[in-house]
């Protein structure tokens, strides 16, 4: 028998640290939240993550987003709990060869004229700096504000500041319709509120069919404890055209220090596949990836391997805002792999929009209806 079994102000569609995010900030602005979710919190694309709190360069949109977010991070960082591990290692893009460096000095340029603090790294600093790194290479790019944390545990206490502000959580209930001021569940449930928020990442387009939002699997690994074997985020800066690759499966190195002294090793992309299987050829080729890097590698022991799916854009960017064909619904999705790191600021743009108050940083570039635009100069 369906029945209406309660109402809110406004309903979140999952439960990663993005809907977790909303979750907190439309509950700070005193509205009645529910959030909803088909298994348990973080259990999506949030669980699969490295973590990464990182500013980014690819655009000028990308940019801001990315460094809004991470300050609003770091003005938190003494609220969140130990279990989140948040820690300030900074990044080091690792350039192999003089064209690598070339982008390094590009990089630093780009972040110096943005008040992001950098260093460039010669080949003795970067040795100085990671000693097992592979030696030599040509150096790196340092950036100190770049972060890490644990994002199962973030999502979880965002949910946790949310539900003690009054927020309704609905774990274990699938959606099966979305849109118009109601949500249907597969019990035959339906839920009722003023404003949706589609924030179920790579199940996005499932919920609201023709947003451009396709799921990308990734492959992590993750070791024993082996203290001090790496000390900053390490990326390679051939990780950009890993990210930016949307034809072919792509490996790039990327390892990150955990407090607990383990590492935790990427990443992989793929396309258009489907299962969540971790796939031994590719597991192969990142860690081979990894271990060209740090030889050393080899020689430590996983303990876990697993995979997950980032909800990806054409370009690059999330879909923030209302879908124009629904008034009551708005999107939260499309952060690909860096959700973690625009959780926060998702939310308070979000909030912005519902709120109708003024915004921090432009809103326009991350609208859904950009995509609209897109298809009819395609």
């Amino acid at each position: 028998m369906t029945g209406l079994t309660g109402t809110a102000d406004v309903l979140i569609a999952g439960a990663g640290i993005v809907g977790a995010a909303c979750a907190w900030e439309l509950a700070k602005a005193h509205l009645r939240v529910a959030v909803v979710d088909q298994s348990f919190p973080a259990s999506g694309a949030t669980g699969a993550a490295m973590g990464h709190i990182v500013v980014m360069d690819d655009s000028e949109a990308q940019f801001a987003l990315t460094r809004y977010s991470q300050t609003l991070w770091d003005e938190l960082r003494d609220d969140l709990p130990a279990n989140v591990e948040f820690d300030r290692c900074g990044t080091i893009w690792v350039a192999t060869d003089e064209a690598e460096l070339a982008e390094v000095r590009r990089k630093s340029a780009y972040y110096c004229e943005r008040a992001v603090p950098t260093e460039i790294l010669d080949s003795a600093a970067l040795q100085n700096a990671e000693p097992s790194l592979l030696a030599p290479l040509a150096g790196g790019l340092l950036v100190p504000g770049d972060s890490v944390v644990y994002p199962a545990a973030a999502a979880a206490y965002f949910l946790e500041r949310a539900a003690a502000l009054g927020a309704k959580l609905h774990l274990g209930k699938r959606i099966t319709k979305l849109g118009q001021g109601t949500t249907r569940l597969e019990d035959g449930t339906t839920l009722e509120a003023g404003k949706l928020i589609n924030a179920s990442g790579q199940l996005a387009a499932k919920l609201t069919p023709g947003i451009q939002v396709k799921p990308r699997k990734g492959h992590l690994v993750i070791t024993d404890r082996y203290p001090g074997t790496v000390h900053h985020q390490l990326v390679e800066l051939g990780y950009l055209k890993s990210a930016h690759s949307v034809a072919t499966d792509s490996v790039a190195f990327n390892v990150q220090p955990r407090k607990t002294g383990q590492l935790l090793i990427g990443s992989s992309r793929q396309y258009g596949v489907e299962h969540d299987k971790v796939e031994p050829v590719i597991l192969s080729r990142m860690l081979q990836r990894a271990f060209e890097y740090i030889p050393k590698l080899r020689a430590l022991s996983a303990i876990r391997v697993w995979t997950g799916f980032r909800p990806a854009t054409p370009d690059k960017l999330p879909l923030i805002g209302p879908c124009l064909e629904d008034p009551t619904l708005y999107l939260a999705t499309g952060h690909e792999g860096l959700g973690i790191t625009t959780s926060l600021a998702t939310a308070k743009l979000m909030a912005a929009q519902i709120l109708n108050s003024a915004p921090k940083i432009p809103m326009e570039p991350y609208l859904p209806s950009r995509q609209m635009v897109a298809d009819v100069h395609a």
